[in-house]
């Protein structure tokens, strides 16, 4: 009795052994574990860029300039201050002392620090422009950089920066902020009627042009000789 309920318990076990083999073999072939998927996994968004046409910003330097406080430029300098000193006759660190470095020769001079080749091959100057590219994204603005910096990616804050390290030294003045589009010369007010003659105002005496051809408009025109009496009235 015992030797077939062993038997007959072993036979049930390999089953049940050999049915889940099976299962995770199809599971396996099938892929019926994984739901289907398109093709196309998602779609790729793209963030707006910062610019206008042509890649020029889509912000009027000079008028951020105009209003960048050298307050606020010397807080976010705390960011800065593990690299760089920004005093008078500073020493270099691992950055370059900052004072009068604005207008100064891009990678140049600084007393001698050891510029990458990115910045002491770039040329130009440190105009407001290149100031504020560099501060927005150094290794875009010199690929190759050994500056970690990331950037600032406000442009109110770059402003702000530019005018304390204007202050720290000096530096050729701000950009002037760009005019607002005036109306071209000669053209006619917003809400003026076309053409040469203004409209007539109600109640006001014509000209004697328009007297003169009341009689063919589609209105009474009023005259400065008045309307004649009728004898019968």
């Amino acid at each position: 009795m015992d030797d077939r309920f062993n038997t007959a318990s072993g036979w049930v076990l390999f089953a049940g052994i050999v049915a889940l083999g099976s299962s995770i073999a199809s599971g396996m072939y099938f892929k019926a574990d994984k739901p289907p998927h398109s093709e196309k996994m998602g779609y790729l968004i793209e963030g707006a860029p910062e610019g206008g046409e042509g890649g020029a910003p889509a912000y009027d330097l000079g008028t951020l300039l105009a209003a960048a406080d050298p307050a606020a430029g010397e807080k976010l300098f705390a960011k800065c201050a593990t690299c760089h000193t920004v005093n008078s006759g500073g020493a270099n660190g691992i950055g370059p002392n900052l004072w009068a470095s604005m207008g100064d020769e891009i990678g140049k001079g600084r007393g001698g620090f050891a510029f990458s080749s990115a910045l002491s091959g770039h040329g130009g100057e440190w105009t407001y422009e290149n100031m504020d590219a560099w501060l927005k994204s150094p290794k875009a603005f010199a690929a190759g950089t050994k500056m970690s910096f990331a950037g600032l990616s406000k442009p109110e804050d770059r402003a702000n920066m530019m005018a304390y390290l204007k202050a720290s030294g000096g530096g050729p003045e701000f950009p002037a902020p760009k005019a607002a589009d005036a109306p071209a010369e000669g053209a006619a007010p917003e809400g003026a009627a076309s053409g040469n003659s203004a409209a007539p105002v109600e109640g006001a005496p014509a000209s004697e042009a328009a007297a003169a051809g009341a009689a063919g408009a589609d209105q009474p025109v009023a005259t400065a000789q008045g309307a004649s009496r009728n004898p019968a009235t």
